[in-house]
């Protein structure tokens, strides 16, 4: 198929190459041309903007940072959807609001294009190894079209509806993420407290009844004290922020969101603005009077 590709990032730039192993025409555009030029490198054709990427293609993916990014690139005289071919299919695999996401939505249907909202669970690993999941709502013709796209580069794929169902799923599964951040690192301060080595700590969660792949990854990561970020304190405080406009909108409390909020805004005043949401860890070691730098 020939697929338009707008947002070439850490998520964008493997799933790009996997939609080129694939045997796909794939046509791109970002603003960093250093992310252009690598996927090229692998046989994508680079386009001067995005109304040259969204015109003859069959399918156009975005992978955006925010509601903001997401607004400039699909709406307006030079966004995708007013230069879409009319059967082309606009598919968001962004983190975005349920909010911009219902304004897409109503900018698809005056246009006449379908579109589908498909946030991807995983991280830019997971996506390297085509292990993210797709949740995906939106018309089922049009997934039927997107569907063998998306098995190039996901390892599951869940429809959950026919609106913005995907959106609050994604959130949901990032909120129970970053819950079990914030208890792991409390668990962890108290095993360290109690005479636990660091490493039998660690080992015993990640066996335990309670154990998951995320545990065990995470697990392994801190028990060599590696905070390489996988996702930033910033960009999870970003979905904890949507989260709890998500329960305003529906009348959903949600205390241990909005304090995991506040967790994530600790981390980064701590110093750690540039590791992974993990580094909660240290935070917690720190306000326990456990040193942060030795185990």
């Amino acid at each position: 198929m020939r697929v338009g590709f707008v947002g070439i990032g850490k998520m964008g730039l493997p799933i790009s190459r996997l939609l080129l192993a694939a045997g796909h025409e794939l046509h791109v555009f970002d603003t960093d041309q250093g992310q252009v030029e690598a996927v090229c490198a692998d046989g994508a054709q680079a386009m001067a903007s995005v109304p040259e990427c969204a015109r003859g293609v069959q399918v156009l993916f975005t992978s955006l940072p925010h509601d903001q990014a997401l607004r400039a690139v699909a709406l307006g005289p030079q966004g995708v959807l007013a230069h879409l071919p009319a059967e082309g299919i606009l598919v968001d695999t962004s983190t975005v609001s349920v909010a911009v996401s219902a304004e897409l939505a109503r900018a698809a249907a005056e246009h006449a294009r379908a579109y589908l909202r498909m946030p991807l669970s995983g991280n830019a690993h997971s996506a390297r190894s085509g292990q993210l999941t797709a949740l995906v709502s939106g018309p089922a013709a049009a997934w039927q079209i997107v569907e063998p796209l998306a098995r190039s580069f996901t390892v599951a794929q869940v429809l959950v509806g026919e609106d913005d169902q995907a959106r609050v799923m994604k959130l949901a599964i990032n909120l129970l993420v970053a819950g079990n951040a914030m208890l792991l690192a409390e668990a962890l301060a108290l095993g360290r407290a109690g005479g636990i080595a660091w490493g039998t700590l660690l080992d015993g969660l990640a066996a335990s009844t309670l154990s998951s792949p995320w545990l065990r990854a995470k697990a392994a990561a801190l028990k060599a004290r590696d905070f390489s970020p996988t996702f930033t304190p910033a960009q999870l405080e970003k979905d904890l922020s949507l989260m709890l406009e998500a329960g305003d909108q529906h009348d959903v409390p949600l205390p241990l969101t909005a304090l995991a909020r506040q967790m994530m805004k600790a981390v980064r005043a701590a110093g750690w603005a540039e590791e992974d949401f993990i580094a909660v860890v240290k935070l917690l070691e720190q306000q326990s009077g456990l040193p942060v730098d030795a185990v």
